[in-house]
């Protein structure tokens, strides 16, 4: 699961809708939107994110909040390193292939200190 399916997930529950029926109103198939839920698909179009957040009546933050969800919501990720430091590279692929053996407060604590760095003025 996505962060954006789990979002939507939550959603749907809190107001008690079916997929189909909310598939339905936004115009996608119940199968489509099963598969965004559970991280099979891609993230949404920018007027799929539009659709949801009226469908919700969902407002300022939290809107904000969803597409920023929606944006980290790649369940398949392609990094290119070429022409960064072998730091980089080396990052790019330890990540890739123990990400399976981090826990979840593992995750977020790596999440947390890469946030921190990124939004360090330089």
């Amino acid at each position: 699961m996505t962060p954006f399916g789990e979002k939507l997930r939550v959603l749907r529950n809190e107001r008690g809708v079916s997929q189909k029926d909310m598939a339905k109103a936004i115009g996608v198939s119940a199968a489509y939107l099963s598969a965004l839920e559970h991280g099979r698909r891609g993230a949404p179009s920018w007027t799929l994110i539009q659709k949801i957040i009226g469908y919700f009546n969902i407002i300022w933050d939290d809107a904000e909040e969803l597409a920023r969800l929606a944006e980290t919501s790649h369940p398949r990720v392609k990094l290119d390193t070429s022409g960064l430091s072998p730091a980089a590279t080396e990052l790019a692929n330890l990540l890739a292939d123990n990400i399976e053996k981090l826990d979840e407060a593992e995750l977020r604590r790596i999440i947390a200190s890469l946030r921190a760095a990124l939004n360090r003025p330089k």
